[in-house]
């Protein structure tokens, strides 16, 4: 049942988090050096996905112009244009805090590690995903903070600027992963022998941000704010959402006229948002702002895209073996 659900260690022990944080929250002095030490493992997170990343995979994916504009499209242009659409329904219905944290899911880059996952399993364009994954989190680092600026925080704040966001999201998340990249060849044979270092680090860093944001959202009273209804209710949102994009994501690429590699490369690829990187944008965009009721939409998103696309990968990797 485990294995239908999508239910790994790792969404296991985002729920641990959830609840932890719900009963024993860490906050005063505690909760700053906890922001500290997670800052650190965020750094360190995104140093070994540069020293991961392959030169030769970005090379032999960066010229397929076409596929990486239309992935741009879905994840920068075709996901905000719908949280903004849904505007006059949303807001009513889940408040300010709770549609921020559905716009934000919005303006999110694609996923890197599940994107290229899922495309290896369904037999995708598997270059094409690295590259074009990798670019969507580089360009996230720049586009997101000025669309959170425009559609969110300028709303509310007239002397909101993005530029600072930018810099402290290119400081914690950029230096790191050039300086990967630089460092690959001496990295990368160490990262090797260790295969499980970068997925510990990965999910490790997450769950600790879940943690503190949680955990000062719960001291500020989110579980008198967001009942079993709202929970009920964000969950069929982000379904029906999902449902939309991998619908299009599934015609579009076959109408102009992509081969069966790169339309599910542009599947996987388009329809999805990164949680590894949102909650740290979160951290810097959202300062004083109630962190745990804005990445709780991005939390649910992730684990339904990773149920859905499991299933789906599986489906297409059975159907290429027949073929």
């Amino acid at each position: 049942m485990l294995k239908l659900l999508a239910l790994d260690r790792f969404t296991i022990l985002l729920f641990v988090m959830v609840l932890l944080a719900s009963f024993v929250p860490v906050s005063g002095q505690a909760a700053v050096w906890f922001g500290y030490f997670t800052t650190v493992a965020i750094a360190i997170l995104f140093f070994l996905h540069g020293a991961k990343l392959s030169h030769e995979a970005v090379k032999s994916g960066v010229l397929h112009w076409k596929l990486h504009g239309l992935v741009f499209a879905f994840t920068f242009i075709l996901f905000p244009v719908l949280g903004l659409l849904a505007k006059p329904v949303l807001l009513p219905l889940l408040g300010q805090e709770l549609y921020w944290g559905f716009l934000f899911l919005c303006f999110l880059p694609s996923t890197v590690q599940s994107s290229i996952a899922f495309t290896s399993v369904a037999k995708g364009n598997v270059a094409g995903a690295v590259c074009s994954a990798s670019f969507s989190n580089l360009m996230g680092m720049f586009i997101t903070p000025i669309l959170v600026s425009v559609f969110i925080l300028g709303q509310t704040q007239h002397n909101f600027d993005p530029t600072q966001s930018i810099v402290q999201i290119t400081l914690l998340l950029l230096v790191p992963f050039i300086l990967g990249q630089i460092l690959r060849p001496w990295i990368f044979p160490y990262m090797q022998k260790r295969p499980k270092l970068v997925k510990t680090f990965d999910q490790g860093s997450i769950l600790m941000v879940v943690y503190a944001a949680f955990s000062s959202a719960v001291v500020a009273g989110l579980w008198q704010q967001v009942g079993l209804g709202t929970l009920c209710l964000l969950i069929a949102l982000c379904s029906l959402l999902l449902t939309i994009v991998m619908l299009l994501a599934l015609w579009l690429p076959k109408w102009l006229g992509f081969n069966h590699a790169d339309q599910r490369t542009i599947f996987f690829c388009g329809s999805k948002k990164t949680l590894a990187s949102g909650v740290p944008m979160a951290q810097i965009l959202f300062i004083g702002q109630p962190l745990g009721m804005i990445v709780l939409p991005i939390m649910i998103f992730h684990q339904i895209q990773l149920m859905v696309c499991g299933m789906i990968a599986n489906y297409w990797s059975k159907q290429a073996d027949t073929e």
